[in-house]
Parts: structure tokens; C-alpha cells; sequence
């Protein structure tokens, strides 16, 4: 769980902690202290750096805009949520205005942990821009020091160039001796590049007319070859010289290169998270429509005959649902909300078990050459989502070498530095797994890389490509707590290195997850199904039923609740959405379990939904089904959780 520490402005202790109670809901393991008057609140944000503070709108002797006002004049940059029973809209929008962050209806808590994880983003993200900023600002002020401390570069030439004398710091920053540069061995042109020179020419005119050049940017070549960027100002000493100051923007051009990559990583990273969700959204709603594809055409081809001219045609139309299936799954992967089952895994056993099967797909023209480090680090991951990122990988390297070539995958044992986290968003250092993959093949423009992660962003032509592949690879990626480290190069090939953390876990037994035979898969036990999309709930009622079950169907949270109280006999297993209106299937299960606690629960969904899943990760003790439902996939799910032993999720 996440630790969070959080000032409660509160009066009433027990709302202070239903709202903890919520926050441990959400995955936070919080820390946290009530106040309920000024002199309280300002101690607590003396003693506790904060991570949030939640405050109600309206107390006997405080409020809500009272406690923003006492965080502002603290100077200290927390978040403010505003929960209240009464707040109205006009004072919401009043309390936004004085700096809230956001504000949520106490009856309304299941809002909570999304408002805090919004807000502890954002704040993350002012922290880093920050950051940034106070970088930049170092920078610059280690100019003005080094220009007062002496050791700015100091010429004295005359306008044309022509080196008199020069201090130590010119001397360092160009590379050559003193006496090379005064004795004119060097001409002064020499230490100019060719590009530069026009820049410099209209330099004299200011110099003799107002006596002074404003400054301006050059660059100077070192006896080395390599260049040093200055910026330069000069004024005339008498009419045949000048006296040049010269500032070394070597480190100031790379924090600003530094603060431009952030800032389009952050860019990235928003579009990419924006884009994800729509896809994600798009992928829920077509999972139902594919449910019922699916399902009704696998049960209309029971009911045929081997012979039947008609079951070609619905085999067509259920491959066709299958392709589509494929479809929203990579979206789902894209997007971040497909249901993981990590494990520790050892990547050199993923590869190895599908070097056949590479070779295979990569055809004879490509030479494969895998390299496995000895005594890899362990990751915790999906296995089978790590070989679909090898597979497209694989994929994308031979169709970028027609003619043949090279596809190297390679792992290693690396350690990311505070260097590379810092440059690469969302990257963490210590310990990581390495998992290389580069092929030699056309390579991608700086173009085509800004958008290789896009979901339908392809290269290829139309119909040989739906561009999901590496958008698939992105957010795997990124959900297993990893990142993407990629270089490219017209005609030189690519390199796509994949770093997961390492981590000292054990792996457990491998359980055998073979499904059971079909004639296990059928019962008599009394089942509740609460689906909120009627076309869902009727396909999923009638698959129940032929095979034996007695279905009690609720198309609400209420609904079903109003059945539980009226129906006397035993109800075996309830089947929810996660995702309805005003109920959630979570709240749902939650407020049965009192009245049925002998009853199993089943969710199904067809993205994840943070009231079960967290980053990605099923809670212990879930029972899940990943929608688009098929007959075999519920009837053996359900199955499943009738035999397993009742346990509550937590």
C-alpha cells in the first residue's frame, strides 16, 4: 500500500474516519491527525510535512477557506481537497477559486481516491517543473559568480581579431597556450568557425561607433576540434582595441537541453496518458458489443450440425470477433487497463522459450543471435503480456529489413543512475532489468520516432499493419513499472531497450491453471447476476441457464440488493459489473456481505476499474473476468469460484 500522510480538518471524528477508511480502500496506507481550529491546524503544518489535506467546508469555530488561507500564508505547496454534505455549486466554484484543488460530497466518498490521486499528480508535476526551474536558475547564477570571481575569459584584441593578451580561463576554455594565441600563431579567424564568422563580422562597426558591441553568442573552436559555446561582450579600449568578456555556456546549454527534454517528456507523457484513455474507453464499450458477437455465435454453432451450410458462415462471423477481440486488447494494453498477473519471472526463460518460435516468425533471411546474461536479476511481471512485447518487437524488426539482416535480443543486469531517472519520465534509479532488442534494418527520422508509440501510427502500407504493435509494447511497458530507452537512425537500424525493475522477491510455485473438463463446468447452484447493459445480462443469463444454473437477474445495484432481502433460500454466487451507475459492483459486494456473507462474488468488466484493481494488479482474493464474455470463459469462471474457498477480497 501507498503511505500517505494527511491533515483532516474536521470536526466530527467519525467522518474523519469513513474518510480514512476510504483512503485505505484506494490502496494508501495513510497517516493522519484531526484538527478543528486554526491554532490546531497551523502546529500540525509546523510539525508534518503533509501529503494532502482534506478539511471540511463549515465547523463551529473554523471552515474551509480559513484552513486554505492558514496553507498559503505556510508557503507550503499541499494539496486541498474541500469534502462537504452541504457545499453547493456557486461555492464550490468559490472555493476553486481561492486555491482549492477539488471538492467532493461526503455521500459521494467513492470520488475520494481518484480526487487525491489527481491531485497528488498534479503537485508531483509542479514539483518537477520546479525542479527544473530551479535548476535553470543555479545555472545562471553559477555564471554571474564565475564572471565576478575572475574566471570568466578576458581578451584583449584588436577589431579585427588579432589576439594582444589573454587571461587564464581564455586560455583553459580554447585549449591553446598563451603564447600561441599572443604571439600570433593562432590567427584569431582560426578559433572561429566558418559559420560563425559572418556573426562577427558587423562586430567592429558598434564597437568604433558607440565604443561598445551588445553581447552575443559565438561558439570557439578548441585546439582539440571540438567547440565551446560563449557568449560575448566587448568594448573599446582605445581606438585600435578592444577588451572582450567571455562567459562559457557549456553548462548552460546543457541544463536548458535538460529542461526542453523534460518538458517534452512531460508533453509526451500527457498526450500519451490522453490518448490511452480514449482508448480505453473505446475498448470497454466494444467488449460488450464483442460479448454478444462472440457468445451467440459459439452457442448458434452448438446447435448445428457438422453438415449445416450455415456454419461456415458463423464461423466467419466469430474469427471476425476474434480479430477484433485482439483489437481491444491491445488498445487495453495501450491504454494501461488490462488486467496483469505478474509474477516473478526470470526474462531469460521468456526468451528462451520463444526462440523457436522467433526464428519461425523472422523468416530464414534474418539472422536472430540471442544474448542471456548470466545470473539475470529477477522482475516481476506478466509472462505472457513480456513475450507479446518480444513478438511485436520482433515483428516490427523484420518487416524494417525486407532484404534480411540482424535481430540481436540480448538481457543484462544494469543500474539506472539519478541521471537517467531524471531525463526519463516516470523512470526510477536503482537495480533494473535489461531487455534489449535491435535489428538492423531501415531505422526511423526524428519524425516517425515522435510518434512510434501512437495507437494507429504506421509506416507501413494500408492493410499490412493496424499500427497497435509498438502501442501495445508502450503500455505494457509502462504498466509492469518499466521504460523505454530507444535510439534510431535512417539506414542504421533500431534499438529498443526495455528496463524493469529488479526485485529480491521469490517466485512461488507454478500452479496448474489447465481448465477443467467440460462436463465439469455444469451445476444447479442459485446464481445472481447484476449487469446494468441488458444485452450482456440476457446473453449471460442464457449461457447460465443451459448450463443448469438458476439465475436471479438485477439490472442495478438496488435491484439486486431488494432481491437478496426478498429471496429466502440460499444464493450461491453473485456475477456484477464492476462499473454501474450510482453502485458500483465493489460497493455492491461490500454491502451484501453482512446479509449474505457465505456468498461468492464474481466481478467482471471489461477495463480495469481501481475499486478492484490497482496499477493494473487484481486485489487479493478477487474473482475477475475479463470481458468480451464467452460461454466457456464464464461458464468455467463461474465454476471456479463455486469450488474455491470462500474468501472476502481485501
Amino acid at each position: 500500500m501507498t503511505p500517505l500522510r494527511v491533515l483532516l480538518v474536521e470536526d466530527s471524528e467519525d467522518d474523519a474516519l469513513l474518510a480514512v477508511r476510504e483512503l485505505a480502500r484506494g490502496g494508501y496506507k495513510p497517516t493522519w491527525e484531526r484538527v478543528q481550529d486554526r491554532q490546531a491546524m497551523r502546529e500540525a503544518l509546523r510539525r508534518t510535512p503533509w501529503d494532502v489535506v482534506i478539511s471540511d467546508w463549515s465547523m463551529p469555530q473554523f471552515n474551509a477557506l480559513a484552513a486554505l488561507a492558514l496553507v498559503k500564508e505556510s508557503g507550503i505547496d499541499v494539496p486541498f481537497i474541500i469534502a462537504s454534505g452541504t457545499i453547493g455549486e456557486e461555492t464550490a466554484v468559490e472555493a476553486l477559486h481561492a486555491g482549492a484543488d477539488d471538492f467532493l460530497l461526503k455521500g459521494n466518498l467513492a470520488r475520494m481516491n481518484p480526487a487525491v490521486e489527481r491531485v497528488l499528480r498534479e503537485s508531483q508535476r509542479r514539483d518537477a517543473h520546479r525542479q527544473a526551474s530551479t535548476a535553470l536558475r543555479k545555472s545562471e547564477d553559477r555564471f554571474a559568480k564565475l564572471a565576478a570571481s575572475g574566471i570568466i575569459g578576458v581578451v584583449v584584441a584588436d577589431v579585427f581579431g588579432k589576439i594582444a593578451e589573454a587571461n587564464d580561463a581564455f586560455v583553459r576554455m580554447v585549449g591553446y597556450s598563451r603564447e600561441e594565441l599572443v604571439s600570433g600563431a593562432i590567427p584569431g579567424a582560426d578559433l572561429i568557425p566558418s559559420e560563425w564568422r559572418t556573426v562577427d563580422r558587423p562586430a567592429p562597426e558598434p564597437l568604433t561607433a558607440r565604443a561598445a558591441a551588445p553581447p552575443w553568442e559565438k561558439e570557439f573552436v578548441r585546439k582539440d576540434g571540438s567547440r565551446v559555446p560563449a557568449l560575448i561582450a566587448a568594448a573599446m579600449l582605445d581606438d585600435k582595441s578592444c577588451i572582450c568578456v567571455i562567459a562559457d555556456l557549456t553548462e548552460r546549454k546543457r541544463a536548458e537541453a535538460a529542461l526542453r527534454r523534460t518538458e517534452e517528456q512531460l508533453r509526451q507523457a500527457q498526450k500519451m496518458e490522453a490518448i490511452g484513455n480514449l482508448a480505453g474507453g473505446v475498448a470497454h464499450d466494444f467488449n460488450n458489443l464483442l460479448s454478444i458477437i462472440l457468445s451467440y455465435s459459439w452457442l448458434l454453432s452448438q446447435d448445428m450440425t457438422g453438415s449445416d451450410p450455415r456454419r461456415a458462415d458463423l464461423e466467419e462471423i466469430e474469427n471476425a470477433g476474434k480479430r477484433a477481440q485482439d483489437l481491444t486488447r491491445q488498445l487495453l494494453a495501450f491504454g494501461r487497463q488490462q488486467i496483469l498477473q505478474p509474477r516473478v519471472t526470470d526474462l531469460n526463460d521468456v526468451v528462451a522459450g520463444m526462440e523457436k518460435m522467433l526464428r519461425r516468425l523472422i523468416g530464414e533471411d534474418v539472422e536472430l543471435v540471442v544474448i542471456a546474461a548470466r545470473h539475470l536479476r529477477k522482475v516481476k511481471v506478466d509472462p505472457g503480456q513480456i513475450e507479446q512485447v518480444v513478438m511485436n518487437l520482433a515483428v516490427n524488426s523484420r518487416d524494417a529489413m525486407p532484404k534480411g539482416g540482424k535481430l540481436i535480443v540480448e538481457t543484462a543486469n544494469v543500474e539506472l543512475d539519478a541521471g537517467y531517472a531524471s531525463e526519463h519520465v516516470g523512470a526510477a534509479p536503482g537495480p533494473h532489468v535489461m531487455l534489449d532488442v535491435t535489428d538492423t534494418g531501415t531505422g526511423m527520422d526524428k519524425a516517425t520516432q515522435a510518434r512510434m508509440f501512437e495507437p494507429f501510427f504506421t509506416t507501413k502500407e494500408t492493410g499490412k499493419g493496424t499500427g497497435l504493435g509498438l502501442s501495445t509494447v508502450f503500455g505494457i511497458v509502462q504498466q509492469s513499472g518499466g521504460n523505454i530507452w530507444m535510439y534510431s537512425e535512417p539506414g542504421k537500424g533500431t534499438t529498443l531497450k526495455l528496463y524493469f525493475p529488479a526485485t529480491d522477491d521469490r517466485a512461488p510455485a507454478i500452479q496448474d491453471s489447465s481448465p477443467p473438463p467440460a462436463g465439469a463446468v455444469r451445476g444447479s447452484e442459485t446464481i445472481l447476476l447484476v449487469e446494468d447493459e441488458e444485452r450482456v445480462r440476457v446473453l449471460a443469463r442464457t449461457i447460465l441457464r443451459r448450463y443448469g444454473y438458476h439465475v436471479l437477474e438485477a439490472q442495478s445495484g438496488g435491484d439486486a440488493l431488494l432481491i437478496c432481502e426478498q429471496h429466502t433460500a440460499t444464493i450461491d454466487l453473485m456475477v456484477t459489473d464492476v462499473v454501474m451507475p450510482l453502485m458500483s459492483g465493489r460497493q455492491l459486494a461490500e454491502r451484501l456481505h453482512s446479509l449474505r456473507p457465505e456468498m461468492r462474488v464474481l466481478f467482471m468488466s471489461g477495463y480495469t476499474d481501481k475499486s478492484i484493481v490497482h496499477h493494473g494488479v487484481l486485489d487479493s482474493g478477487v474473482l475477475f473476468l475479463q470481458k468480451p464474455i464467452t460461454p466457456e470463459a464464464l461458464v468455467h469462471k463461474v465454476r471456479e469460484a463455486l469450488d474455491a474457498p470462500k474468501s472476502w477480497p481485501r
